[in-house]
């Protein structure tokens, strides 16, 4: 799977979570929580959902390393290489 691939899995979680949400308006930087406005349970809605989407367990220790797009992919790349 491409770091493409993951961005566009990401981001599909992530409007399933916040539809009021744009793909095109989420930048790379936009933290979940301080930016977009999503709270502790859309958090543990996308991580569910990113379960759902790429099969990749989350531990909570991890959230912070998925609070960004930029973080995420990178993140997700090694959860899906392991």
């Amino acid at each position: 799977m491409t770091d493409d691939d993951i961005r566009a899995a990401y981001l599909v979680a992530l409007i399933d979570v916040a539809p009021d949400l744009s793909a095109d308006g989420i930048g790379p930087d936009d933290h979940l929580q301080d930016d977009l406005d999503l709270d502790s349970m859309d958090v543990l809605n996308l991580v569910a959902a990113l379960h759902k989407a790429l099969g990749v367990d989350i531990p909570e220790a991890d959230y912070p390393q998925i609070a960004t797009l930029a973080l995420a992919v990178p993140y997700l790349a090694r959860r899906l290489a392991a």
